[in-house]
């Protein structure tokens, strides 16, 4: 899955991909280098990030959408059910949204109504709080437990099971020791019997074990090995920024192991 984020602020690449033409471009690029998927998303998620509203995410996406529909297959992030709505009438598949389906009470209907993939994920507090001090009894297993309660709520809300992911929110509320032991302990997750979707990319977490506490981004070696890693013990979706790469080490990857 490759990432454009059509966002001023995003934590690696803000601002990049903010002209929809660029954003389109983008888009293009990741597919022809090897993506399946790609998650446009128009509201930044990084830690500390404010609310956008609708009008301004409606127009960051739109035009991107527009742009590439019927070229490119797309996710939508977002967490808005209009977002969302006008998103699969341009042609998106998959609705991915950190709220696991808590943040708009609508977006439930919009995803079964149109028959749409969904990507539910575990996110604790809200961005704009949630790195100030995550805590578990056990990251694993409350992750497991929250994912497993939201995948009822959606199947209760008329979505079919069989197009619903997981994933357990790297960097969302957790510190870099909570994602590492979530990477470490993937089976239990994979025993959900859903897909799991791993967003190492770049993240904070991948800078600070090289050294750098103060780190807000990681190095793309980094991003490769524990997206291997994922992969070995049972992540079905990569969602990178760099698709290139991650698809020649996950191709090399698999050949070691078939």
């Amino acid at each position: 899955m490759g990432i454009v984020n059509v966002t001023p602020d995003s934590f690696s690449d803000g601002g990049v991909n903010l002209d929809a033409a660029a954003a389109a471009a983008a888009a293009r690029r990741q597919l022809a280098e090897g993506a399946a998927i790609v998650d446009v998303g128009g509201e930044s998620t990084r830690p500390g990030a404010a609310a956008v509203t609708l009008d301004e995410e409606l127009r960051r996406v739109v035009p991107v959408l527009e742009a590439i529909a019927g070229e490119v297959p797309v996710s939508i992030d977002t967490a808005k059910a209009e977002i969302a709505r006008r998103a699969l009438a341009l042609g998106a598949e998959l609705v991915n949204d950190v709220t696991a389906l808590r943040g708009d009470p609508d977006l439930a209907g919009v995803v079964a109504d149109a028959g749409a993939y969904l990507c539910l994920m575990h996110m604790q507090g809200e961005p704009r709080t949630m790195q100030a001090d995550p805590r578990y009894d056990d990251v694993v297993g409350d992750v497991k437990a929250f994912l497993e309660e939201r995948l009822a709520a959606a199947t209760a809300a008329g979505i079919d099971e069989a197009k619903v992911c997981l994933d357990p929110g790297i960097g969302f509320g957790k510190t870099v020791e909570h994602n590492f032991e979530l990477v470490r302990r993937l089976g239990e997750l994979t025993g959900l019997g859903r897909p799991i979707v791993i967003g190492f990319s770049r993240k904070s977490s991948l800078g600070r074990i090289l050294g750098d506490p103060q780190a807000t981004t990681g190095p793309l070696p980094a991003s490769l090995a524990v997206a291997v890693a994922a992969y070995e013990r049972g992540a079905t979706i990569i969602r990178a920024h760099d698709v290139r790469e991650h698809v020649e080490a996950l191709t090399a990857a698999r050949a070691v192991g078939a």
